[in-house]
């Protein structure tokens, strides 16, 4: 009897002590339960978003290609300008190389900005983005000056990735193309010294220090 006395108050005791709390809190307790809702949906709403966009940047990635195959350049061109310009790390680095491969850009300068706007403005992965600027600076290795070539390859020579011996073979050639042979010859040379490097490359250099 005690017993189940001492439970019932001790019941009535906790209940009033969550009651104190609660009135007390209910203006906090309601405002995190409407925070934690409010962080719910604008996340659901975020991911949604984030997955039209996605769909929508693949279909018109796709409308480009179509007006390719039909000939229609100046408007495949201005889509996949747009689409580049829509900062998806995916399909804004194949419309930049779509561009490219098809010529639909010849202006040096406006192609040049559109490959730093792409690297400045998207988040990639290390190998992925040093894959970007070696293209940005085979593209370059045609009309910039010998500084701004190796300012642009200086990500790549200065550190260990797999596009550093390819950035080394592009500034031995572009030397040798200017008939610059000691320098080409210092690039070439580097190339050799690199360890674990792919017997394709190796037989290049080797072949340009022979030539």
């Amino acid at each position: 009897m005690n017993e189940n006395l001492f439970e019932a108050q001790y019941n009535l005791t906790k209940k009033t002590k969550l009651r104190k709390f609660y009135e007390t809190n209910k203006t906090l307790i309601f405002s995190v339960v409407l925070i934690l809702i409010i962080i719910i949906a604008s996340v659901s709403f975020y991911s949604e978003a984030k997955e039209k966009k996605k769909i929508l940047l693949a279909d018109n990635y796709l409308s480009a290609k179509i007006y390719l195959e039909n000939d229609n350049k100046n408007k495949a061109k201005n889509i996949l300008k747009t689409i580049i310009f829509a900062n998806d790390n995916t399909y804004s680095v194949l419309s930049l190389f779509l561009i490219l491969n098809e010529n639909l850009i010849v202006d040096q300068g406006e192609l040049s900005n559109l490959f730093d706007h792409v690297i400045e403005n998207n988040k990639f992965e290390r190998e992925v983005k040093n894959l970007i600027i070696f293209k940005k600076a085979l593209f370059q290795s045609n009309f910039v000056s010998e500084l701004e070539l190796l300012d642009t390859v200086k990500p790549l020579i200065n550190t260990e990735t797999v596009w550093k011996p390819h950035a080394l073979l592009l500034l031995g050639d572009y030397f040798a193309s200017k008939k610059e042979y000691l320098k080409a010859k210092e690039f070439y040379v580097q190339i050799l010294s690199l360890k674990n490097l792919h017997k394709e490359l190796y037989n290049q250099a080797r072949s340009q220090l022979i030539f």
